[in-house]
């Protein structure tokens, strides 16, 4: 069927929602065919797109099919999936209680008991409930960082953790089975739907405080807080307050706003989020600036160092909480002999170079959390190890499995409770890092965001992958050494000129190593219209890892940039 046909098929349904039948009627042959051509698909963070009429837009018609599908597939895992339930909670955005409430329908059209978060929470709170109600699955409306015109859905399996690749794939057999999408049955069942909120946010809040370790420490100093408009405001300052830190959350961004009107990006990575934090963090004498991203499952920070506010990567965040983490259950003798770091192949290095002075074994997963999960749960149920920490270079982290889903509330006791470590030895957490960098070396990481929309930017996206893949591309200034290309699932070594399988999931990844612990990495992303490409060097110093990273991304993205 082509988008002309798909599109009918839309425009003749009498019932259609009237704001999405008169978007279909104002767009032309253009908007059709982006709106109709293909099927929004799961991707890294599940299904996530642009608001509006369409098979390629969120709305509640793929909200519904979606759930359906995935109830199918519920109902497929256990005999008892039905009263072992779903947990269902949302985000701040247009449409999140709409497509919440709607989901929850379906669920309970086809027998689930369903418990639904009351209004707004972040999603690691999403992936609690899940663990704590024992339900067979969880399902989080959101659309993470992304800008305010999109929205998403994310799917949880009976551990909170995101479905992985093998289990999504099932989901999306049964979604594309599914052919209608406007008879789907919904509201039948109102008695299966339990609300739920205050109980669980204290049982939620009482785990994550578990993870303090020096409950003691001085907390004289002050923060500033934005929950740049999301779920953070929940609860993120009164936990730091009920620890005895003096946090001063940003009003005009302490509010339900779908718009995000009162900030320039919703997303942590990107400093202008954080311009008016920090203008406040300067009026009270603040020396950090936290910022959770609106589903309050990434923490971004700004840290006051010589009178200027210094932007972290979630890389440096990482290794410094992982740092002080290790450092002190050492000291504690609670560091466990057995336990492991979880890392991404896009992530930086130099947490592994901190495991390994600690003892602990690293393994590194693809991109996407919900790796990270799995390996949490493989650890609980085969007691091969021990789970201590786990990150990814986009501002996420976990340090408690009691979540399966990277957690922000977590990484903000830590960081909060690393900085007062470190301010009672007279150092910032610039400074720390610095000791960091001192004994392991300079590690830098950086990304490039290429951003391609539309039909044709997906075709060049899969041109440039293509080239990578099939050619053997040459840089001036560095040595390639091997190659990644997950999704043929091989490894090719240059120096010995072998191949080895990769014992990853297939994915559009091909990842480069160099001389001098130094790589790239190129990669579609599974929730925008992006080609990303990250990079790391390691150097003697900061100005010659700064030179570095400048010059590697400079020959790569020349080459990327060659490709029409």
């Amino acid at each position: 069927m082509d988008y002309l046909e798909k599109a009918n098929l839309w425009k003749n349904y009498k019932d259609l929602e009237p704001s999405l039948k008169a978007e279909l009627d104002s767009m032309d042959d253009q908007a059709l065919k982006e709106a109709f051509t293909t099927d929004l698909a799961f991707g890294t963070g599940g299904l996530r797109g642009i608001l509006g009429a369409g098979t390629n837009r969120m709305n509640i018609y793929i909200v519904g099919k979606a759930t359906l599908g995935f109830g199918r597939y519920l109902l497929k895992q256990s005999p008892v999936a039905r009263s072992m339930g779903v947990a269902i909670a949302h985000d701040n955005r247009h449409q999140s209680v709409e497509f919440s409430r709607f989901a929850a329908e379906v669920l309970s059209s086809l027998g689930f008991r369903v418990f639904l978060f009351e209004s707004l929470r972040p999603t690691p709170e999403l992936s609690y409930a899940v663990r704590n109600f024992k339900c067979i699955g969880g399902i989080m409306i959101t659309a993470s960082h992304n800008p305010k015109e999109y929205n998403g859905y994310k799917i949880y399996d009976e551990t909170g953790c995101q479905l992985v690749p093998a289990k999504a794939d099932q989901v999306i057999k049964e979604i594309n089975a599914i052919e209608d999408y406007f008879a789907i049955e919904h509201s039948l069942n109102h008695d299966l739907i339990y609300y739920i909120g205050k109980e669980i946010d204290e049982k939620y809040i009482k785990d994550v405080k578990k993870i303090i370790l020096r409950p003691n420490l001085k907390k004289d100093f002050k923060l500033v807080y934005t929950p740049l408009h999301g779920t953070g405001q929940v609860f993120a300052p009164q936990v730091l307050q009920s620890e005895g830190y003096d946090v001063v959350p940003l009003a005009c961004q302490m509010t339900n706003d779908p718009n995000f009107s009162g900030v320039k990006t919703s997303n942590p990575e990107n400093k202008e989020a954080y311009d008016e934090a920090i203008e406040l963090a300067k009026k009270i004498g603040a020396t950090i600036v936290l910022a959770t991203d609106p589903d309050a499952d990434r923490l971004g920070i700004a840290v006051l160092h010589d009178g200027e506010y210094i932007l972290f990567t979630g890389n440096q965040t990482a290794a410094l909480v992982f740092d002080y983490i290790c450092k002190t259950r050492k000291e504690l003798g609670t560091l466990p002999s057995d336990g492991y770091l979880f890392t991404t192949n896009v992530s930086s290095t130099l947490p592994i170079a901190i495991a390994e002075k600690y003892g602990l074994k690293t393994e590194i997963t693809l991109t996407g959390f919900k790796f990270i999960g799995e390996k949490a749960r493989e650890m609980e149920t085969t007691h091969r190890g021990t789970y201590v920490f786990g990150f990814e270079e986009s501002y996420g982290c976990l340090v408690s499995d009691c979540v399966r889903d990277k957690d922000s509330i977590q990484a903000i006791l830590m960081l909060c409770e690393t900085a007062a470590y470190y301010r009672e030895k007279g150092m910032d957490l610039y400074d720390a890092l610095q000791e960091i960098y001192k004994e392991y070396g300079y590690y830098k990481e950086g990304i490039t965001n290429i951003s391609l929309k539309g039909l044709e930017g997906a075709a060049k996206i899969s041109r440039i992958m293509n080239y990578f893949r099939e050619s053997n591309i040459f840089l001036k200034d560095f040595k390639i050494l091997a190659k990644d290309d997950v999704y043929k699932s091989m490894h090719y070594d240059y120096v010995s000129d072998k191949d080895t399988t990769i014992k990853l999931p297939q994915s559009n990844v091909i990842k480069y190593y160099l001389n001098d612990n130094m790589w790239f990495v190129l990669r579609p992303s599974g929730t925008e219209p992006k080609l990303k490409v990250y990079y790391g060097v390691k150097g003697n110093s900061n100005e010659e890892a700064d030179e570095k990273l400048a010059l590697l991304t400079k020959e790569v993205l020349e080459i990327v940039n060659m490709i029409k």
